[in-house]
């Protein structure tokens, strides 16, 4: 490093930088035009030194490269921020939860909305949904809206239903269900039928949009998440959403790069013929803001018990779960879709929905043998080893999120049963097959906070402790590679983010300690973000 070197914009030292899973650790590194230029020694980076180089001592603190959310919504994250938290830890009990809603009617004109989400009908102390009579009692003068936490269940009050005009009349969508109890409505919608209530509020300005990302993003910077993936756009908003991110984009209001996934399902409103007629397809953008993908909804949630499943939940209803779309149709929607030229990244937790996804993507891409996408099975909570056999003959890749089986982990036992629960979202045996598996939050369903994520990932264990399976744990080393590399991966992003070598984006996340060396329940209670750096820009700092 003598000579005519070039001069470094940034340095970080005298830290422990893991810089990928094979590409070890090293003390310091050098940043230029917004790429790493190289790593190494204290001495051999602070060479790089120039007089207008800025230096950063790290203090001995732990340095990855910035992690990378595989699955989120990030604009109804923003917008579910400033919603009641009716998450367990907010609100444990049904009164809990009726104080919230009570009170944020109290601070809302009369016939306004209130919305909330988060709750989970396992973990809440009456161990069912909440009835609308119930919502009704918390909040008789406003239009109650509760969205349960994985986003497959939304329950309204008598108002909500008023303001949505759905009654004992309003027939269920296909792929939709409207609960009713000896002919009366209970206030719960799942899967299609959601739309019902989740649409009668006002739509999202795209201003209010712009708000919520911005919002969102700076809070996964915080949490030194600089990449994401956003599941479905056009879910609140239609192609405003897309109109939203670019004057984001353009105003230096997206504070975090955004891999998009266009919702392309018909029973909500699909947002790809827009997108496509403005040659908005796969991989058109930049390193900030690119498009990925078509989503298409197959079932809901496991816990929510509408995940399709090839074999009966436990209880006497004899359900199977919800199955969205026909087989043909499916198979004419991705042979389409692919054929315009996109990727797919479709919904499917069920071994029933997998199965069903499984198939489409192979006739597919054997009618479409020159595309080379890699196509995405969200979630694959309960795939078996057949399916992964098909998976990996068609190239497909599982794009589960961890801290599912740390939070609704006991929710799955309760619905399905010990022996078909505990070995989901199998990362070890993906990660040893070669699928390069990621993860990710679905956020707002979990929050995006990584450590739940990492700690499961490590010791397989729900919140509660139930150990979900310890053969599919991963060493440390794999999970950082997960939430990194394999997810600039499933974006076919790897040779430009996810590890911290020369040439690579430098985004980086600066934790509080050491990750390789610390115990599991350290990282879940005990660490922080305190710097994250975005294209060698320090962009948050604790």
């Amino acid at each position: 490093m003598t000579g005519d070197i070039c001069r470094a914009d940034m340095i970080l030292h005298n830290g422990a930088i893991w810089c990928g899973h094979d590409d070890g650790m090293c003390e310091a590194l050098a940043v230029f035009a917004g790429r790493i230029l190289a790593t190494g020694s204290d001495a051999e980076i602070l060479g790089l030194r120039g007089p207008d180089t800025r230096v950063i001592d790290l203090q001995g603190q732990f340095a990855t490269p910035g992690l990378n959310d595989n699955h989120l919504h990030l604009m109804p994250l923003g917008i579910s921020m400033g919603w009641i938290d009716a998450s367990p830890g907010a609100a444990p009990t049904l009164k809990a939860l009726q104080a919230a809603i009570a009170a944020r009617a109290a601070q809302t004109p009369k016939g306004g909305w209130v919305m909330a989400r988060g709750y989970d009908q396992v973990k809440l102390d009456i161990g069912r949904h909440p009835d609308r009579s119930e919502l009704d009692q918390a909040a008789p003068d406003h239009a109650v809206v509760l969205v349960r936490a994985c986003g497959h269940v939304t329950l309204g009050n008598s108002r909500a239903l008023e303001m949505a005009g759905v009654d004992e009349d309003t027939p269920a969508p296909p792929g939709g269900v409207i609960e009713k109890l000896n002919g009366r409505l209970t206030g719960l919608f799942a899967e299609n039928a959601q739309g019902l209530l989740r649409d009668a509020p006002p739509t999202p300005t795209v201003d209010e949009l712009i708000d919520a990302a911005e919002r969102a993003g700076r809070y996964l910077l915080s949490q030194g998440i600089t990449s994401c993936m956003d599941a479905a756009v056009g879910m609140a908003a239609g192609f405003s959403e897309m109109r939203a991110y670019h004057l984001a984009k353009r105003d230096g209001r997206l504070p975090v790069r955004v891999w998009q996934v266009l919702l392309g399902d018909p029973g909500r409103t699909s947002i790809v013929p827009e997108c496509h007629a403005a040659g908005l397809v796969s991989g058109v953008g930049d390193d900030m803001l690119r498009v990925g993908a078509v989503k298409i909804f197959l079932d809901g949630s496991a816990g929510g018990r509408t995940a399709w499943m090839r074999q009966p939940y436990l209880g006497d209803d004899d359900t199977t779960g919800v199955q969205i779309l026909p087989d043909e149709q499916l198979n004419q929607m991705v042979d389409e879709y692919v054929g315009m030229g996109y990727q797919m990244a479709c919904h499917a937790i069920g071994d029933g929905a997998i199965d069903q996804l499984i198939t489409a993507y192979e006739k597919a891409i054997a009618a479409h043998p020159d595309q080379t996408h890699r196509h995405r099975i969200e979630h694959c909570g309960f795939s078996d080893d057949a399916q992964h056999q098909r998976m990996k003959a068609a190239g497909l890749l599982p794009v589960p999120q961890q801290v599912f089986v740390y939070d609704f982990g006991n929710s799955y036992i309760s619905v399905l049963g010990e022996a078909r629960a505990k070995p989901c979202y199998p990362m070890r045996t993906w990660t040893d097959m070669g699928f390069k598996p990621s993860t990710g939050s679905d956020a707002p369903v979990c929050k995006p906070d990584p450590w739940p994520n990492i700690y499961n990932m490590i010791t397989r264990k729900t919140w509660n402790g139930t150990v979900m399976d310890a053969g599919q744990r991963l060493s440390i080393t794999e999970a950082l590679r997960a939430y990194t590399e394999y997810s600039a991966y499933s974006q076919n992003a790897e040779h430009i983010k996810g590890r911290l070598v020369p040439g690579q984006l430098a985004d980086i996340a600066v934790f509080s300690r050491n990750l390789l060396e610390a115990e599991p329940e350290e990282i879940l209670n005990d660490t922080y973000c305190a710097m994250t750096v975005l294209g060698g820009q320090i962009v948050y700092q604790a």
